[in-house]
């Protein structure tokens, strides 16, 4: 994994030397800050990997369309936390607790107008078609964002409507980051196509892993509260296996936590968690992750490129799925 951390330090780089703005500093200081609390840069060493897997030579060309696709995240990142009241991202404060609300929408206005500046040194003849697919990607997202907050006002959600709710918040910047590796490296549509899907279904998988972790992380490792959907009654995959399938007593106990609006935050977490441990929810869930992989992957092993050129993407991949945080 060399390579990776090779592009790991080329990203995180990149990134310290973004010229963002710096006057008045409240509006670009909080950009600043989200940026630099780091994490794995998935999104953006997925694009860099999959323009590789199709070119192989120089990766500059797609290291700041790679970093469009971070700032975007981090934008995103910073209004679904407000959104949702979150305390923590990365184990830091947020950018509306470290500052304020209103901050925190200007400064991520301002991350999503920046994007698109990092797309602008790319051949004119595929700024077009790019700009295209990310705006689409985008949308998207906003759309999944949108869903997931009508969502809290609805007394249940079914697995369909939560699976698909989640392939738009979450699954296609992952496809998109794929797909945008390929087509700069030069792939045929069908490839970048294919590109695309699997990053789809592992943006799936990595979704419902985050479900998981939410309740069986370590705090320490993971950098978001611990239970914080559980605390939230948020509809995660797992809340909504545990109502469909809980029945007498436990289904009582259930919907009795869910419906209370006043609680001992760390009981409810316990007394919730023990239930999805009863009903066999880890397992369900593992299940469910490991299907959306192996869709991931028969759709990785279809893109007409040597086995061994896959290999650093392949076991990229391998390393998400393991992921404790």
């Amino acid at each position: 994994m060399n390579k990776i951390k090779q592009y790991l330090h080329i990203i995180n780089d990149s990134i310290g030397q973004l010229k963002i703005g710096e006057n008045p500093g409240n509006l670009y200081d909080p950009i600043n800050y989200i940026m630099s609390l780091g994490g794995k840069r998935i999104r953006p060493m997925l694009t860099l990997l999959s323009y590789e897997l199709f070119c192989d030579g120089d990766i500059t060309t797609a290291i700041n369309p790679s970093l469009a696709i971070e700032s975007f995240h981090n934008f995103t990142l910073m209004h679904d936390d407000l959104m949702d009241k979150a305390p923590l991202r990365r184990g830091k404060p947020t950018v509306h607790e470290k500052w304020d609300s209103n901050t925190a929408i200007l400064s991520g206005d301002v991350m999503l107008v920046r994007a698109y500046d990092l797309f602008l040194g790319l051949n004119p003849v595929i700024i077009p078609g790019i700009i295209r697919k990310f705006n689409d990607c985008a949308a998207q997202v906003c759309e999944g964002q949108q869903i997931d907050m009508n969502y809290e006002k609805l007394e249940k959600v079914s697995e369909e409507e939560y699976l698909e709710m989640i392939k738009l918040k979450t699954a296609v910047l992952l496809g998109f980051s794929l797909e945008l590796g390929a087509l700069l490296g030069g792939a045929d549509d069908d490839s970048a196509e294919k590109m695309k899907e699997c990053g789809i279904n592992i943006g799936m998988g990595f979704q419902l892993k985050d479900d998981l972790l939410d309740v069986y992380a370590d705090n320490l490792k993971f950098g978001k509260l611990i239970g914080g959907d559980i605390i939230a009654n948020k509809k995660t995959y797992l809340l909504i296996k545990a109502r469909e399938l809980a029945r007498g007593s436990l289904k009582k106990d259930l919907e009795n936590w869910i419906s209370l609006k006043e609680f001992n935050p760390t009981e409810k977490v316990e007394a919730i968690t023990s239930i999805y441990n009863r009903l066999g929810i880890i397992k369900i869930t593992s299940e469910k992750i490991r299907e959306y992989f192996d869709k991931g992957f028969d759709s990785f092993a279809k893109v007409n490129i040597p086995g061994s050129r896959k290999k650093i993407l392949y076991d990229y991949f391998e390393d998400m799925i393991g992921r404790e945080k």
